[in-house]
């Protein structure tokens, strides 16, 4: 099997390359200014995120490794982010089972959605979530203190924006799980 590393996917792997040093940087108190270099890194694999699906589908370079990929690199990244915030005390644990229990559930109903031959597309509420989760991260990372109203008020903004999102999802493709007789 070839894989087809074009522009978007490269990005997409980047992005998940970027993942262990954006952890070793925000874990280890050790290194100086660590949690400004996690930030950046967490920063630039936000924006990969953003770019490789413009590119892609601007000059029509969307393959099957980048439509799998993307969406795992994302999952990757904000689940590893918001897992090493619990370790740091920055968000309480059952914010980050709400978002990770519903990227499985989501995951898992696409997987169902393209047993069937159906793609389930992003939705706006899903990309709202994601872009609220990326900036509760950042505010988490930063740990600004004349920023903590900001970043608890942006944090349950995201927890919400993952419920709404989950909701929409199962609505607007709730035929998905009706068996084929």
């Amino acid at each position: 099997m070839y894989i087809i590393m074009n522009l978007p996917n490269k990005l997409t792997m980047f992005r998940v390359i970027l993942i262990p040093f954006f952890i070793v940087f925000l874990l280890l108190p050790e290194i100086p200014a660590g949690k400004w270099i996690a930030l950046a890194f967490f920063i630039i694999a936000s924006l990969t995120d953003l770019l490789d699906g413009k590119i892609a589908r601007k000059y029509n370079l969307v393959t099957n490794f980048g439509k799998f990929m993307d969406p795992l690199a994302d999952k990757l990244l904000v689940c590893s982010a918001l897992i090493c915030l619990i370790e740091l005390g920055r968000i309480p644990s059952w914010m980050v089972v709400i978002i990770i229990a519903r990227e499985f559930t989501i995951s898992g109903f696409r997987l169902i959605a393209a047993d069937n031959g159906v793609v389930i597309a992003a939705s706006y509420w899903g990309k709202f979530k994601t872009t609220f989760q990326m900036i509760a991260v950042c505010l988490m990372i930063a740990d600004i203190e004349a920023l903590n109203l900001v970043t608890v008020i942006v944090t349950w903004i995201a927890v919400i924006l993952t419920v709404v999102s989950l909701v929409d999802y199962l609505i607007k493709n709730k035929d998905v799980m009706k068996e084929n007789k």
